[in-house]
């Protein structure tokens, strides 16, 4: 019988040598860390992975905070109203807790496909998936590098998050209300793969911290993934420093970091070792499903600590996801779902800075 392994903190832990060895030995893992047990998180830690993994997501996140730091106004020559801005960068424009996002800034990006091929029609029906890669000028020194390791990064998450959906589909398939799909071939074969390299601003006097009872989602609030799969890198947290690169820091406080809600209800804080990868469960999961593997409900805190006006937490999420024409549900497609989800997330002529 698979012994399955476990964070400190409770969530599974999986190696990826043994993911690409005998995924299929690791099914005990994915029910656990995936089924609806009460006690399931919905997220997987995968670690023992290649030594440039660390290096390269040491030098993504590094610039984001580099690109948040760029003036405002050419930040914004990279945002893209017409894809609801889904494709550069974004501040301000999507809608949480009912009021617009000030808190994080966002690079959107799809790292596997530059210029997906798709017909004219579903690229105009879509094109918060099909429209073109934006990418910052090579001439801008602060961020030199940034598509190449844009790129180099995403492609490694979007290769261990395929690897993983095959270990994943003796498990899905029983779940699954078209057990003939699959898991793997759904996301390889996908042209909506979408990135998004997050930059959460240090609180400001525009954005006060609570000094009292601070919220646990007062970074980023509750909310669910629409993807089948989501891979996350750890955090990175730096501290600003005067005239040269920013410092790389632990977390502001003990309760600074990614909380989830278990299958049970109950509030977990999960840590992802800076080495290793995670995936959680999204929405098209669940619907594809017909509820049977849910998507799993996450936010992030910023934690009260002393300076942390200073300091700022970046991050990388790779949404895997299929084709806007794949039938999740009888009445309803990919693309028509994420349309809904798009809806409630932004709205017309929104342009807070």
């Amino acid at each position: 019988m698979e012994n399955i392994e476990y964070t400190p903190e409770g969530a599974v832990s999986i190696s990826y040598p043994t993911l690409l060895s005998s995924p299929l030995s690791l099914t005990a893992s994915i029910d656990k860390a995936f089924g609806s047990n009460p006690d399931s998180l919905g997220i997987i830690i995968v670690r023992d992975l290649p030594e440039t993994y660390k290096t390269s997501r040491e030098r993504l996140l590094k610039l984001a905070y580099r690109f948040a730091n760029l003036p405002l106004d050419l930040r914004e020559r990279y945002a893209h109203p017409a894809s609801r801005y889904s494709f550069g960068w974004s501040h301000g424009k999507e809608i949480m807790n009912g009021k617009p996002d000030t808190l994080k800034g966002s690079y959107y990006a799809n790292p596997v496909v530059d210029s997906p091929k798709v017909s004219p029609a579903e690229r105009e029906a879509y094109p918060e998936y099909y429209g073109e890669n934006i990418w910052p000028s090579s001439d801008i020194e602060a961020i030199s590098g940034f598509e190449q390791a844009f790129k180099e990064l995403g492609r490694f998450v979007f290769k261990v998050g395929g690897e993983l959906a095959v270990a994943c589909q003796p498990f899905a398939s029983s779940h699954l209300t078209d057990s003939s799909l699959s898991l793997a071939g759904l996301i390889r074969s996908s042209q909506t793969v979408k990135a998004r390299l997050l930059h959460y601003f240090p609180p400001s006097p525009d954005s006060p911290l609570p000094t009292e009872d601070e919220p646990v989602d007062s970074w980023c609030g509750f909310h669910l993934d629409h993807s089948l799969l989501t891979g996350l890198c750890s955090a990175m947290f730096l501290r600003q420093q005067p005239g040269g690169d920013p410092a790389v820091v632990p977390p502001p406080s003990p309760t600074s970091g990614l909380y989830i809600r278990t299958r049970g209800g109950a509030l977990t804080k999960v840590s992802i070792p800076a080495d290793c990868l995670a995936f959680q469960t999204g929405e098209a999961l669940e619907l594809a499903t017909a509820g049977k593997l849910r998507a799993t409900p996450h936010c992030v805190r910023v934690g009260a600590g002393e300076g942390m006006e200073e300091i700022s937490r970046e991050t990388f999420a790779l949404f895997m996801q299929p084709n806007t024409d794949q039938q999740l549900m009888a009445t309803e497609t990919f693309g028509q779902f994420s349309k809904r989800v798009f809806d409630e997330h932004y709205t017309e002529g929104n342009t807070t800075m």
